[in-house]
């Protein structure tokens, strides 16, 4: 006797090509809950954490344009630090200082702590081809540099319009367990996606970033190639520097790669203990140190392309974060951001998310990184 079954809800298609968790009507319970909802997942927790101390300055939360965030129906958590120290946080009804969310993309920067201790430890040459390390890469890489790689300056047939039905990262999401795949159709791998992505020529010749978040993938990749040691490794390292108190959740492809593109969930506390690290320059708690001190400040001081985006200007592209030439910082799919400043030590993180159709706004975006980035540079 076969025992029938149904879909798992929260990964069945809707319309438009969306699984149920990412479309507006579902999405911030699939934000708070994306690490129980995808396929695979991997859990890491420190040993031991940074406390914090409150010394709240209540005049941060006033000021208008800071207000003007905290009011908006997408909000989720916003938390200012510096040191130990807690300047400001605010929480929405429906979340806390212990709730999970999805950060997306702010994942990426993981990458940039994984690529300058392998640069530094001289495993990894940001000039050489990314051929030189995966042989078995396709066309869509094969010729560029990881410095390209790395900068978001790389021209593929990867194509990552979420506002677009058909955009490839739908297809690569049915290999990272956030989807689930076509009937009949057997779900495959990570990294057997990324060899099958072509090219024509890789040189990017727009003068301004291509954002491809398969990028980080290939990064990663090289990294944990050219050091021998799993990513897995190289993550429970950052999670212990950091020393953060609850766990750090990422999601992950059924051969458990970790999607380093913007599959980590932890909470807005957590979130800024990790941005700690980058405004400590790699820093981290007892002795620990991850990253590369030199790396982080030619990271913000040598950036790559600008980004293509007009609420952006005046950023640019670099080594798996934005900066402005001072701060470092990323923002996640949906209206996060995560941004730390090394001159004053402060790290600023907003967490939200938008519940238009594409879960993005170039205004909204600008916007943001401004009032974060006074905030962080008067702090």
């Amino acid at each position: 006797m076969t025992l029938a079954s149904i879909e798992n809800p929260d990964l069945a298609i809707l319309f438009d090509n969306k699984p149920r968790w990412s479309v507006p009507d579902h999405r911030r319970h699939g934000f708070h809950n994306l690490h129980r909802i995808a396929r695979y997942s991997i859990t890491f927790r420190a040993p031991s954490f940074l406390p914090f101390r409150k010394q709240v300055d209540w005049t941060i939360g006033e000021r208008p344009e800071v207000a003007r965030f905290l009011a908006m129906p997408h909000f989720s958590a916003f938390v200012v630090v510096q040191g130990n120290h807690i300047l400001y946080e605010a929480y929405a009804p429906d979340f806390g200082p212990d709730k999970t969310q999805s950060i997306q993309s702010i994942t990426k920067t993981t990458l940039n702590l994984m690529l300058g201790r392998a640069v530094a430890d001289g495993l990894v040459d940001l000039d050489r081809r990314v051929r030189d390390y995966l042989p078995e890469i396709g066309t869509g890489y094969a010729e560029a540099t990881i410095r390209d790689v790395a900068d978001m300056n790389v021209a593929n047939h990867f194509s990552e319009d979420l506002s677009e039905p058909n955009t490839m990262w739908w297809t690569m999401e049915r290999h990272i367990g956030w989807r689930l795949p076509p009937e009949g159709e057997k779900e495959g791998a990570l990294r057997s996606f990324l060899c099958g992505i072509t090219s024509n020529d890789v040189v990017n010749r727009t003068g301004k970033a291509i954002y491809k978040s398969t990028n980080s993938e290939i990064i990663g990749w090289v990294i944990e190639r050219a050091s021998g040691r799993a990513l897995r490794e190289w993550l429970i390292e950052i999670v212990e520097a950091a020393g953060l108190e609850g766990c750090f959740h990422i999601t992950c492809d059924r051969e458990g790669v970790p999607l380093l593109n913007g599959g980590a969930c932890l909470s807005v506390r957590d979130l800024a203990r990790y941005g700690l690290l980058f405004a400590r320059k790699g820093e981290g708690i007892d002795g620990r140190r991850v990253g590369d001190a030199v790396f982080i400040e030619e990271t913000r001081r040598n950036p790559g392309p600008p980004l293509d985006w007009q609420s952006h200007n005046c950023m640019w592209y670099s080594r798996q974060t934005y900066t402005d030439g001072t701060f470092v910082s990323h923002g996640g799919w949906g209206g996060s951001h995560m941004l730390a400043n090394p001159d004053t030590g402060t790290v600023v993180v907003y967490l939200g998310v938008l519940e238009n159709w594409s879960a993005s706004s170039g205004d909204f975006s600008g916007q943001l990184v401004k009032m974060m980035a006074e905030l962080a540079a008067e702090c």
